[in-house]
């Protein structure tokens, strides 16, 4: 009997409720889903416990395996492939947010002075940010206080990518001019 006629045996017991179906499914395709979630994910306690998610989601959501999309070991890699990139993901925002608890700005009272710098050094950017050319201003506005990649920045402004990025890079380069990295310290 072929892999993927075993593989069809056992989502058919899957399906009539046999655990053991799940247990010959697991010793032939774990391997393969361990090391692809564990390359996603880079972690091997994440890796563990997405792999752990993706059999009980196969256990749970055996009718929705579909022949004609492909084999029953695709089916598994892909729900290992979406449930890792989620874990990946959901870390790397938890990461983030931690990272923008950590950087929250200080209590003007307890540093006036860094405070105050920091203010200096906002005037001296807004300033130079209103010497750049209107293109090359509006592009870094959008890159840098909306977020926007240049992909983005391309489709809003309606200008070619490499328009976009000759001004990205064009802006900054004057604005290092304009206010000296030296006078931040």
């Amino acid at each position: 009997m072929a892999d993927q006629e075993r593989d069809l045996s056992c989502l058919d017991r899957l399906r009539a409720g046999d655990p053991a179906a799940l247990d010959e499914l697991y010793d032939r395709h774990n391997p393969l889903l361990y090391s692809l979630v564990l390359r996603i994910v880079r972690q091997v306690a994440d890796a563990e416990e997405v792999v752990q998610e993706t059999w009980v989601q196969a256990w749970k959501r055996v009718a929705s395996y579909d022949a004609t999309r492909g084999s029953v070991g695709a089916w598994l890699v892909t729900l290992a492939r979406s449930r890792a990139i989620d874990r990946y993901r959901s870390l790397a925002s938890r990461r983030r947010a931690e990272t923008a608890v950590e950087a929250e700005p200080p209590d003007p009272r307890d540093e006036p002075p860094a405070v105050a710098v920091q203010g200096q050094i906002r005037e001296r950017i807004v300033a130079a940010l209103g010497e750049l050319p209107p293109q090359q201003r509006r592009t870094l506005e959008l890159a840098y206080f909306s977020g926007l990649s240049q992909s983005e920045i391309s489709t809003q402004l309606g200008v070619p990518l490499g328009t976009v990025k000759s001004w990205a890079r064009q802006g900054l380069l004057r604005l290092r001019e304009l206010v000296p990295q030296e006078e931040w310290a």
